[in-house]
């Protein structure tokens, strides 16, 4: 195991830093570690962010270029965009440990200490100042802005038991108690939800980002801090809770905007990667499409606010209790667990807690507007894939008068069993599901139904399934529509 140095003097034999001397004016910034690191990782076609996905050809290019730029920047998107995800993986772009001068709150480095007690330790240790060492996750410093957060919170506050015990004045650095910022000196630190920041703490960002000082109790304080800041907020939060103050958004260098998966089975890439399920719950293509899809015709659905957006926690948190419901069901009925559009049904609580709904939403209730959507959704997928499949003795089965209830209890056998009443639905169920698995088929089987539902070809009520009903013609000018 290799032995790092524990003195500055250790660390100066080192060949990274032989030859350096404290205040030799060689100075190695974060900016400038994570620029070295970004640009090592594109020659070698390393993977920059692992478990981004989606961004590729948007967000990341322009991300790539604010990093190898030495900006500070602002991540600005709906919730659910992965903003707070992407903050994080910038970690990664950090070396796996710096030295940093030991026994001090705010990380220094020993050979340009910033903080009046690093400058101190060296002062008086000279080559003997003791180092620790500090690993990259240590250097990531995330706080969740909210309007009650302080100037004392971010950059610190006067501490006269400090000053006493040390005997100075209350204006000199040493009686300071640092908050976050200067403790994520050396690192990153990630503020989220900025515009929720009250107008005198985003100044005091401001301040840090344009001068390096502060004022701490009307005591004007520099901090020549080597920190990268980073930011997240909602386009929602301008209008709704508070705003960026104009000088600290014309000071971030960047602002890159994020968005939702531009497509299904990106969606569905973020969502199986997120999701977490028991061991041994299958979930067939076109339920996982199904779950997919309701977040996207929910951000189309006009009951829903635009505005506050589809989180893509909808699909992964639906995802979770469809996989639970099956596996729930497979415990009692001793079968293989295999999701069903029963088991989407029953993660509607996923889908209601996600939707901010519109003034037409409210009067129809969420219930009914998550219900609505899925519907939508299984007459999309199914159209998609299998719109051109010939289900006319199906239907006239149902237009004769029949009413089907898809078999809830028991094994997938005897639910297969039971769809075989009604005709053509199993042979169309075997090629939905490419499976001779009876829980893959029967789960085909009530997605057929709830597709044809979709494109309105059958009625539901509950549970049963039945011929569509009449559309209601309407009487205007004398004269039936």
């Amino acid at each position: 195991m290799e032995t790092r140095p524990r003195t500055l003097g250790e660390l100066l034999q080192t060949p990274e830093y032989a030859g350096r001397t404290p205040f030799d004016g060689h100075v190695r910034t974060v900016q400038d570690e994570v620029r070295e690191n970004l640009t090592r990782k594109l020659r070698s076609g390393e993977e920059l962010f692992p478990g981004v996905v989606g961004y590729d050809d948007t967000v990341i290019p322009q991300l790539v270029n604010a990093l190898l730029a030495r900006q500070n920047f602002i991540l600005l998107g709906l919730r659910g965009q992965a903003k707070s995800r992407i903050l994080r993986a910038i970690t990664g772009l950090l070396d796996d440990v710096v030295p940093v001068i030991d026994g001090v709150d705010m990380p220094d480095d020993p050979l340009n200490p910033i903080g009046a007690e690093g400058r101190h330790l060296l002062e008086a240790h000279g080559h003997d100042l003791p180092l620790r060492w500090l690993p990259r996750d240590a250097r990531y410093v995330e706080k969740l802005a909210t309007p009650d957060v302080t100037v004392a919170d971010l950059i610190g506050d006067v501490d006269p038991i400090k000053a006493a015990r040390l005997g100075t004045s209350l204006g000199d650095t040493r009686s300071m108690h640092f908050g976050l910022l200067p403790r994520a000196n050396r690192g990153i630190f990630a503020v989220n939800e900025l515009a929720d920041l009250a107008p005198k703490v985003q100044v005091a960002l401001f301040n840090i980002l344009q001068e390096g000082d502060v004022q701490i109790k009307g005591y004007p304080i520099r901090l020549e801090l080597d920190v990268m800041l980073v930011f997240s907020a909602n386009p929602e939060d301008y209008t709704a809770r508070g705003k960026i103050v104009t000088p600290l958004k014309d000071r971030i260098g960047s602002e890159i905007r994020t968005h939702y998966p531009s497509d299904v089975r990106l969606g569905m890439d973020i969502t199986e990667q997120e999701a977490v399920r028991a061991e041994g719950v299958t979930v067939p293509p076109f339920i996982a499409e199904l779950i997919e899809e309701i977040a996207f015709q929910a951000r189309e659905d006009g009951r829903v606010d635009k505005l506050s957006g589809v989180s893509q926690r909808l699909p992964i948190s639906l995802m979770e209790l469809a996989a639970a419901n099956a596996e729930r069901r497979a415990l009692v009925s001793g079968d293989t667990p295999v999701v069903r559009v029963s088991d989407v049904y029953a993660g509607l609580p996923a889908i209601t807690g996600k939707l901010e709904l519109e003034y037409e939403g409210e009067l129809k209730g969420a219930d009914q507007v998550a219900r609505d959507v899925i519907r939508k959704a299984a007459g999309a997928v199914f159209a998609r894939h299998y719109g051109s499949a010939d289900t006319r003795e199906l239907e006239k089965w149902f237009e004769a008068g029949n009413v089907f209830r898809f078999p809830q209890g028991g094994d997938a056998a005897s639910a297969l069993k039971g769809a075989g009443d009604v005709p053509g639905l199993t042979d169309l169920a075997a090629h939905v599901a490419n499976s001779s698995d009876d829980a893959v088929r029967a789960s085909a089987a009530e997605f057929v139904l709830e597709g044809l539902y979709g494109r309105k070809k059958l009625s539901r009520a509950e549970e049963t399934y039945a011929a569509p009903e009449p559309e209601v013609r309407r009487e205007r000018g004398g004269r039936w529509n």
